[in-house]
């Protein structure tokens, strides 16, 4: 059975590329290109596509397109393919539905394996995006498993005191007491901000706390 792709990109020299690679590839039939989410969510309708190789960082693409893409055809599936992406893009990128995920400058093979593997149920990451999963500490799994929402990810005020505390080296009892807490909330607090960050250890959170301005960069000794 053909695999019916559609590519979803702006820019044009990415989707001639695309379609080069694809041309030769027997099992994949190319059905339609979109160049914004307004065209892609069309395109959904009118081809049903198995699966959609999108680079969900272009200008008018995201994970919201993604999100409701996958409301609006649940028998298809996503697979990103992107420059480097960032831990946010790969976290919005899993939560909004992506199945799959490589970079452009993967070799050929593994951009027509992600397609052929994901169209048969399969995930599917290149090896540069499972480096950056394993250094962003990133539980795939339990991402993609949370339920869709239209939501972006939130914390509290609580929280975001709780992460900051957490990157600046204090204990939980430290915490407790500046926040006059218990240190049983403090660990409930700390499991809920793992789970909504995708998380599983503390370094994800100091790099979190880091890179989103709830502590200064300077105190630490390593590059972020």
């Amino acid at each position: 059975m053909r695999i019916r792709t559609l590519l979803a990109d702006h820019s044009e020299l990415s989707l001639i590329g695309l379609r080069t690679i694809f041309a030769d590839v027997p099992r994949v039939e190319l059905v339609g290109e979109a160049r914004d989410a307004i065209e892609l969510q069309a395109q959904l309708v009118r081809t049903r596509p198995d699966v959609v190789l999108i680079d969900h960082t272009a200008e008018g693409f995201g994970a919201d397109a993604i999100r409701d893409g996958v409301r609006r055809s649940r028998r298809t599936r996503f697979v990103a393919i992107t420059p480097d992406p960032s831990q946010l893009a790969l976290m919005s990128a899993l939560r909004g539905g992506v199945t799959s995920y490589i970079k452009k400058d993967c070799d050929v093979a593994e951009i027509i394996d992600a397609v052929l593997h994901t169209a048969d149920g399969q995930k599917f990451f290149c090896g540069k995006i499972l480096e950056a999963i394993h250094r962003a500490s990133l539980d795939v799994d339990r991402i993609i498993e949370e339920p869709l929402g239209c939501e972006p990810v939130t914390l509290s005020e609580r929280e975001c005191e709780i992460i900051a505390l957490i990157a600046e080296g204090c204990s939980y009892t430290r915490i407790a007491d500046r926040l006059s807490l218990s240190a049983h909330t403090v660990t409930t607090h700390r499991k809920n901000i793992m789970q909504k960050l995708g998380v599983n250890n503390t370094a994800a959170v100091v790099l979190y706390a880091v890179k989103n301005g709830l502590v200064s960069p300077n105190k630490f000794l390593f590059n972020v």
